[in-house]
């Protein structure tokens, strides 16, 4: 295996977010900390003010893993006052690529991260990676969702990004991807519009990523999206049924 680099700077850092997910980020964190890789990463906690046990769980995690498990407590809710939580983890993010996982998904597979960095490290010319996802309801039942269940290996182009009848998404699910940190080197008046932009996370972060680059997509399933619309907190509760094509 090749130098990845300063063994004491990670060289992934992993955003998490989360809000009320005390049944689900055990599952969360555990899937991240399985991962069989050869170089240094950190895990980046934001907790947005979670009235439930989420927090003092997070807490264990940091006590047991101090230099990987970095976590942010919020004692008032942010989101609700209209900021882009994101930018808590993208603004301390040390590593040379992002990854993502939100508090109510799940890593399945130990290889994952480190896949999709040996492609990055060894394709220059793509700005990210992306895989095919499992998702499941609040029953725990897989169902289809075109474009994340189905995905094949290909590259996502802007011509993709721009087809109905769902212009503007990610490449899969935002707990497949991993993209090189571009928050590092983008130029301060770009990360300021891009922060007080008032679109969807994954639209806005799908747009940033489309205008600098491909994404090469795997068809292997490393990732289990939990796609709640019945209740919840969740992205796919909140918007269910709204037109996001905007």
């Amino acid at each position: 295996m090749s130098n990845m680099g300063n063994p004491t700077v990670p060289l992934v850092s992993v955003s998490v977010t989360t809000y009320n997910h005390e049944k689900y980020i055990r599952q969360c964190l555990d899937g991240i900390l399985m991962q069989n890789v050869s170089f240094p990463y950190e895990v980046l906690v934001h907790d947005d003010a979670s009235p439930d046990g989420t927090a003092d769980i997070i807490r264990e995690y940091e006590a047991k893993y101090p230099g990987i498990i970095k976590p942010i407590y919020q004692t008032e809710n942010q989101y609700s006052q209209g900021k882009d939580v994101s930018k808590f983890n993208f603004d301390r993010a040390c590593g040379k690529y992002l990854a993502f996982c939100e508090g109510d998904d799940f890593w399945t597979d130990p290889g994952k991260l480190q896949k999709q960095v040996d492609f990055l490290e060894a394709h220059p010319e793509y700005i990210a990676t992306a895989h095919r996802v499992k998702a499941i309801n609040e029953r725990g039942e897989a169902h289809d969702l075109p474009g994340v269940t189905d995905m094949v290996e290909h590259v996502f182009t802007i011509d993709e990004y721009l087809k109905p009848p769902s212009p503007g998404r990610l490449p899969s699910q935002l707990a497949s991807l991993v993209m090189r940190n571009v928050f590092l080197t983008l130029d301060p008046h770009i990360q300021d519009l891009y922060y007080s932009c008032s679109a969807i996370g994954d639209r806005k972060l799908s747009l940033l990523l489309v205008m600098m680059g491909d994404t090469y997509c795997f068809s292997e399933d490393m990732t289990t999206y939990r796609h709640i619309t019945s209740e919840g907190t969740s992205w796919s509760a909140q918007t269910h049924g709204k037109n996001l094509s905007y």
